[in-house]
């Protein structure tokens, strides 16, 4: 132990070893020594030494600190120390006393220590195995050991612990840890798991990530609350930005409506916390995240709807016109105002709506159109402002009619500032910024909108006493002929070519002053300086619109003429070449990024990000459109025209085949049903003959113990009365009862015979004699079989009468004790009865065997009178098809009579003798006459 106690600090003689030495020296007591408490006190010593002697313990120490990690597993304060030391050699602490080469130097330390480590991915692995042990001394430092990793070597990290079974589940168990240190350093831990690791990201949110980290936020007392909250905040935005699935899962799992508390803030602002300012702007920053333009749309727009039915908006509105909110704050309240009502009607509708706390109350537009062209507010303030309006007009027809509609005369309120007179103030003032906004502002209050563009055409500007008012488009123009400054210019030509781009009415507005065109041929084909490059290019593009939107309708302007005028004055070449300035330009490039006006200073605000989109649509269109002749437009023309026929052929026949659609899916429905139909109906058969099956069977096997009971009555004593027991009794009255229906069914049968006779009989005399003679024979064969069947049913009747009456006297003699002569007598008429009715049943099958012969003679009877009806029909048919022939040729005939009779009187008018039927009848009766005569 005295080695120790020389290390630690105690008095030894000799000279003292070096940093090296003694880390050697405990380096081999670690790995040497067999008693826990030695390598415990070697690395107890290492820890003291690591942050002094950084390098040394990191290079000689680490391996044997690692297999203490893996062999001392039972053992939480060596694995504390073990872990703290690794920390110490591997962390790079920024210490305000070292210059940046030294700090340089530790980082570059700390990332070599860091790939030593994860060379192996077992280390992390026995690293996360480690962050499961409860034990404070063991848990907290291998959490800020990890940490470490992740800052060093993030990627490499991240990639390890992903494969890992279970390992971002076992760090998502530090969130729930109670002692808040561990739970906050988990906190630190996870922000550096999940940069720009999506798959990361996503298992992190589905294991309930979202829904601990805003219960921590309400426990420490949301935006109120300390670094916490803040770090909580920054993990959120780690998880939502740019990850579509967790910003889905977000807001399906109803975590929006809980950010609504964060924004609620009291009457009193004054004397915000610098961490309270810092946690707002986090949450507002979050908000963004979920209705960002770049997300898809959506998802932005569920996302724009949950925020208004959940009330957030109205909650950040009420931030937006309270007093005393600090200025960042309230610019960043602004810039999330816009993207949440950003292309969403409904909120664009209240945001209209909303009125600033003043007297009288003020539209919250106003006030900020105020704010904006306002040259003493903050640059960026007025930027958040600029982008509000851009958003609140995006994609919003009934926003732009109103805004535009404050400029019309008959609208005009001298009482009150309105958003119209506020722009046209600050187009018109002497701050070139506030002109470049109120331009750009006007510009998106026309962006796709025909209509507006139209109406501003009418709104006139009173410039100075005793002078007629002037168009605001030709006060545009007038500005830009007085050569103000470059933003101003810049913003005036980009409001002109918004307007009258798509617009051949304002076209023909413009060119109609005459000092248009030549000003933009002179600025356009002078050599000037770069910063006027931009204003050059802009003409161009002013001029090429001019040409392409032309409807021809000024003699002077038309298309051919103002490409004329290009090639004389300009060139072709020189004016695509001034065109090109506009897209090469350094500033155009970051502006067309995204829609949120973003720039460093004033003097860089010189391009809209809607305009970007113009420039880039209409670039190729006006190059073409200058280098073609008239011919290729015509034909062009005509190609349209075509395409536009085409296009409505395509039309109708897209509207037949939905029909059609529609037809056959309805069939295939029809289809469906019929089909279900018939298979219950099939079932149902089915099952009903089964049933018919099963009654058959069952009456088979009656009839043969029937059949069996009878053979057996007939084999016993004949000469006993007393053998006649009550169930060969209740057997004769079955019999009888069948005799019975058989008699009935034979009479039914019978009469349907009558009836169908009679109707033959009128058939055959409705048809005539033709096969007379076989119906006849017919009639004569059922005659005779119906009174066959009345002499079988008289004697069924009496062979009935004395079966009854055999009964009865059985029954009577069946109470007798002794038999009788009488009894003898009565059992042999009851036998002789049986054997006749044996022999009528015989006849009666005989019968019914000559019914059915009679039968198909009646249907092949009735088959024949078939055939002659529709032979006579067939007859009566071809009769009316020869009469309405006939009739046709009589028309014919007529309408030839009539042919002729109009061209012999057109003969006659034209000096021809026409010879009439009548004369001509007249002329052959004389020569008739002349012949009789000459043979008298």
């Amino acid at each position: 132990m005295n080695f120790f106690r020389g290390v630690m600090g105690g008095q030894a003689a000799g000279p003292q070893p070096s940093g090296a030495e003694t880390i050697q020296k405990l380096c081999d007591r670690v790995a040497s020594s067999t008693l826990l408490e030695d390598r415990r006190d070697a690395v107890r010593a290492l820890k003291s030494l690591s942050k002094k002697y950084r390098m040394e313990v990191g290079t000689q120490a680490m391996d044997h600190l690692i297999n203490i990690l893996q062999t001392d597993r039972s053992d939480s304060e060596i694995l504390g120390y073990a872990l703290d030391t690794l920390y110490n050699i591997i962390c790079n602490d920024e210490e305000e006393e070292q210059d940046e080469n030294a700090q340089k130097q530790a980082d570059d330390l700390g990332a070599q220590f860091t790939e030593t480590f994860i060379q192996d991915p077992e280390h992390i692995m026995l690293l996360l195995t480690l962050l499961e042990e409860f034990d404070f001394h063991v848990r907290w430092p291998g959490v800020k050991l990890l940490t470490a990793l992740l800052k060093n070597q993030g990627v490499q990290v991240q990639g390890i612990i992903l494969v890992s079974p279970m390992g971002v589940s076992r760090l998502m168990d530090l969130l729930a840890d109670s002692r808040e240190v561990i739970r906050n350093d988990g906190l630190l831990l996870l922000q550096q798991l999940t940069k720009s690791n999506a798959a990361i990201q996503k298992i992190v949110a589905f294991e309930n990530a979202f829904e601990r980290l805003l219960d921590i936020i309400t426990e420490e007392g949301s935006s109120d609350g300390g670094i916490v909250v803040e770090d909580c905040l920054l993990l959120l935005l780690n998880l939502l930005k740019n990850n579509s699935s967790n910003q889905n899962f977000f807001k399906e799992g109803s975590y929006i409506q809980r950010m609504k508390p964060w924004f609620e803030v009291g009457d009193d602002n004054s004397g915000w916390s610098a961490q309270k300012v810092t946690n707002l702007h986090l949450m507002l920053q979050l908000v963004r995240v979920m209705v960002s333009p770049v997300n898809s749309p959506g998802a932005t727009a569920s996302c724009q709807k949950s925020m208004y039915q959940c009330g957030l908006l109205q909650q950040l509105c009420t931030i937006l016109m309270a007093t005393g909110v600090p200025a960042d704050i309230l610019t960043e309240t602004i810039n999330t105002v816009s993207e949440v009502i950003r292309g969403s009607q409904v909120n664009q509708d209240y945001f209209a709506s909303v009125n600033a706390p003043s007297n009288p109350p003020r539209p919250a537009i106003v006030v900020l159109l105020m704010s904006m062209v306002n040259e003493r507010q903050p640059f960026v303030l007025r930027c958040a402002v600029l982008y509000c309006f851009q958003c609140f007009l995006y994609k919003n027809q009934k926003g732009q009619g109103e805004i535009v509609a404050t400029l019309l005369p008959s609208t005009i309120d001298a009482n009150s500032i309105s958003a119209g007179q506020l722009l046209c103030g600050g187009l018109f003032s002497a701050d070139s910024l506030s002109n470049w906004c109120a331009a750009v502002a006007l510009a998106h209050a026309l962006q796709d909108n025909l209509t507006q563009k139209e109406q501003l055409l009418r709104v006139q500007l009173a410039t100075s006493l005793g002078k007629p008012p002037v168009s605001l488009l030709q006060q545009c123009t007038n500005i830009l002929s007085q050569g103000s400054k470059v933003q101003t210019r810049v913003g005036l030509l980009m409001l002109l070519c918004t307007w009258i781009s798509n617009c051949p009415i304002a076209v023909t507005h413009f060119l109609h002053n005459q000092d248009n065109v030549p000003f933009l041929t002179a600025q356009i084909s002078e050599n000037l300086g770069e910063d006027e490059r931009l204003v050059q290019g802009l003409c161009a593009l002013l001029l090429g619109i001019c040409i392409y939107y032309n409807d021809n309708s000024l003699e002077n302007y038309t298309k051919e003429k103002l490409k004329q005028l290009i090639e004389k004055r300009i060139g072709k070449e020189n004016f695509v070449e001034k065109l090109g300035f506009i897209t090469k330009h350094e500033l155009y490039s970051r502006a067309a990024l995204k829609p949120q006006p973003v720039f460093p200073s004033p003097e860089q605000m010189l391009f809209d990000h809607e305009f970007t989109k113009l420039v880039k649509e209409l670039e190729g269109v006006i190059t073409k459109a200058v280098h073609k002749s008239s011919e290729e437009e015509k034909k062009e023309e005509e190609v349209k025209k075509t395409l536009e026929q085409h296009d409505n052929i395509v039309t109708q026949y897209k509207e037949l085949i939905r029909e059609q659609d529609a037809q056959i899916q309805e069939l295939k429905e029809q289809v469906a049903s019929m089909t279900t139909q018939n298979e219950q109906m099939q079932t149902t058969i089915t099952q009903q003959l089964s049933q018919i099956q099963q009654h058959k069977d069952q009456y088979n096997i009656l009839k043969l113990k029937l059949g069996k009971e009878s053979q057996s009555n007939n084999q016993g004593d004949s000469s006993q009365v007393n053998g006649l027991q009550t169930e060969e009794l209740s057997q004769l009255r079955e019999e009888m009862e069948e005799l019975q229906k058989q008699h009935t069914l034979l009479q039914t049968q019978l009469s349907e015979k009558d009836a169908l006779i009679n109707n033959l009989s009128a058939a055959q005399t409705a048809e005539g004699p033709t096969g007379g003679l076989d119906n006849t024979e017919l009639l004569q064969e059922l005659e005779a079989f119906k009174r066959q069947v009345q002499s079988q049913s008289s004697e069924i009747s009496q062979l009935k009468t004395e079966k009854q009456e055999l009964l009865k006297r059985v029954e009577a003699g069946s109470s007798a004790t002794e038999p009788t002569s009488d009894n003898s007598v009565d059992v042999t008429k009851m036998a002789d009865l049986e054997s006749r009715l044996a022999a009528q049943t015989s006849q009666m099958e005989k019968l019914k065997e000559s019914r059915a012969e009679l039968e198909q003679k009646m249907a092949s009877a009735t088959s024949t009178v078939a055939i002659l009806q529709t032979e006579k029909a067939k007859l009566q048919t071809e009769v009316q098809d020869s009469k309405k022939e006939q009739d046709d040729l009589l028309m014919l005939l007529a309408d030839q009579d009539q042919k002729i009779h109009s061209l012999k009187q057109r003969l006659k008018d034209l000096g021809e003798t026409v010879e009439d039927e009548d004369d001509i009848d007249a002329r052959d009766q004389t020569d008739d006459d002349e012949e009789d005569e000459d043979e008298d």
